[in-house]
């Protein structure tokens, strides 16, 4: 830990490179709060200016409407004197309304008459002065994002703290009840609202936006940029078998080998401590050790979405301060619009996260594979099916016990019998799941640890389905086949997080292939080939068959009590 600080304090030094540039970093905080100051005295000023001179237009207008009404008075009074007292008034009359209609020229001429022009010297100086305070502010934002930068490729205990979002899990095994974030993002969302809302403190609409455009420009390009090459970096420390997770050669050397790669640069103090003390690591301390490294390296993907909610809040709080501090125009306006290029940057945050999941399940999918494979007896990694049942339980044969079997749905009576008291190869395959992606599963915070469980369970369903294409059926083992998909359906729902994807309708739609093997486990128990139109038919008006015809013609010659030319003959129609 005392040479991650050393370093980490060697690095930020020089400010990060930014003390060359423009001196000493708390000099020109300190600047720049004064230039703040003198600019929010300026814009009160002027602000006050202009509310007196609109007073006083006000005024004059009152006053113009005062005399136009008096005027008109006097006129319409003046014509009742004429008609009652005749022609004999008639010139005096003429000369009174030359009067009134040189007095209401006047009125006029006065109207027109500019107080203050609606750009003024004072006005020009503050939009320069307010350029030149932008141009540092943006100095001061990018120099403070590099300190978090810097501290964050240098971790220890104090870089990461738990994730606090709405909808979090607060079971000690639930899906992210176990979540870290780096303060990296805390850090750099306090670096862009300080000098957001400094700027907004101007009360100088110019400089706010420009302060604005900055925020959305710096955390929408460069701090999105560095979150995402942190999310790859995390995917490839996960990686089974070369990174931290388990795979062929076991937790253990994975582990060991994580600890010596170059790979383990960001995740200092894993693995070290324990090798400079002298003793040797026991597997206890391993796996917690190893654990630790698996909730850092999840960080990095939980700090994509930890950044889109505290993005989402910065967009109100903006909101809000020009709400309260900024006049009506259109200039505050333009200043709203500026804000609201947050969102787009929300957006962004959250396509990342989604595409650095899709990286994660990615490298996840070969061992998922795997297990698949070993547990239903394909590509190497079943036994013979010899004297065993189908569900891969032992079975003893002349006092011995006969190895584990491959997936078999072509079974008799005795079979099936025996099926429902042993453990298949379904339960031993969620068992082995379980362990790989239970560490994920609790590090990652909800809404992620749901896309990573609906992901892999994906790859397992795409196994699944090329398994069971090569399989026979009889009437018992499709039975079979619906209670396996059934007890993946619940293997599911119990660690999914989101009540919206606790009902198997909303899940099957998540997950098209998990949605797929549930259609073929329906289709294969129809009791008879006539109920399959009925059966598609129906699905189809509710939208949840995705099978095409010449797939349910295929999966059902698997059927070994039907025949094929009546399977063909049943299904001569067009794919709707």
């Amino acid at each position: 830990t005392i040479d991650i600080v050393t370093k980490r304090i060697a690095a930020q030094k020089d400010d990060c490179g930014f003390q060359i540039e423009v001196g000493n970093l708390a000099d020109v905080d300190a600047a720049l709060e004064e230039w703040a100051l003198v600019m929010q005295h300026t814009e009160s000023y002027e602000r006050f200016i202009r509310h007196a001179v609109n007073e006083v237009a006000k005024a004059r207008k009152l006053r113009r409407e005062q005399k136009i009404e008096e005027k008109k008075r006097l006129k319409e009074l003046e014509e009742a004197k004429s008609r009652e007292h005749g022609s004999e008034m008639s010139g005096s009359g003429r000369k009174s309304s030359e009067n009134m209609s040189s007095s209401d020229a006047d009125v006029d001429h006065e109207q027109k008459v500019e107080i203050l022009p609606p750009h003024t010297a004072l006005n020009e100086v503050a939009a320069e002065i307010g350029g030149s305070y932008s141009a540092l502010e943006r100095c001061l934002l990018l120099a403070g994002m590099q300190r978090a930068f810097v501290h964050a490729n240098y971790p220890d205990d104090s870089t990461f703290s738990p994730v606090i979002l709405d909808g979090s899990s607060n079971s000690m095994y639930g899906a992210g009840s176990r979540a870290l974030q780096t303060n990296l993002v805390e850090e750099c969302l306090f670096a862009a609202r300080r000098s957001t809302l400094r700027a907004f403190a101007t009360g100088h609409s110019g400089t706010a936006s420009a302060a604005a455009n900055v925020c959305v420009d710096v955390l929408g390009r460069l701090l999105l940029d560095v979150l995402i090459r942190r999310a790859e970096i995390g995917a490839s420390l996960l990686k089974p078998g070369e990174g931290l997770l388990d795979g062929q050669s076991g937790l253990g050397q994975a582990a060991l080998s994580f600890a010596k790669s170059k790979a383990g640069k960001g995740l200092r103090g894993v693995h070290g401590a324990s090798a400079r003390s002298g003793h040797r690591v026991g597997d206890d301390e391993l796996r917690n050790q190893t654990m630790l490294g698996v909730a850092r390296a999840a960080a990095n993907f939980n700090d994509l979405e930890v950044v889109a909610d505290y993005t989402k809040r910065l967009e109100g709080n903006f909101l809000k301060e020009i709400d309260s501090g900024y006049p009506r125009g259109h200039d505050t306006e333009q200043l709203r619009m500026c804000v609201k290029g947050l969102k787009g940057v929300v957006d962004s945050f959250t396509q990342a996260s989604g595409r650095s999941m899709e990286q994660l399940i990615s490298t996840l999918l070969p061992q998922v594979r795997q297990i698949v494979g070993d547990a239903v007896g394909q590509d190497g990694g079943g036994t013979s099916a010899t004297a065993s049942n189908f569900l891969g339980s032992p079975v003893l044969a002349g006092g011995t016990t006969i190895a584990p079997t491959v997936l078999n749905y072509e079974i008799d009576d005795e079979a099936f019998e025996l099926s429902q008291i042993s453990e298949g190869f379904v339960v031993r395959m969620c068992s082995r799941l379980d362990e790989l992606i239970d560490p994920l599963r609790v590090h990652l915070v909800p809404k992620l640890s749901d896309d990573l469980l609906v992901g892999v369970l994906g790859g397992m369903s795409k196994r699944m389905e090329a398994a069971i294409r090569k399989s026979k059926f009889t009437p018992l083992g499709a039975i079979s086949l619906d209670s396996d998909v059934r007890y993946i359906m619940n293997f599911a729902k119990d660690r999914i997080d989101s009540p919206q994807l606790k009902s198997n309708v909303t899940l099957c739609k998540a997950c098209p292939p998990l949605a797929r093997l549930n259609q073929i486990a329906l289709l294969m128990n129809v009791d008879d080939l006539e109920d399959v139109l009925d059966l598609i038919s129906v699905s189809k008006r509710k939208g949840v068959w995705d099978l095409k015809l010449d797939e349910a013609k295929t999966l059902l010659s698997l059927r070994v009590d039907f025949e094929g030319d009546k399977v063909n003959d049943l299904l001569q129609m067009d794919d709707e």
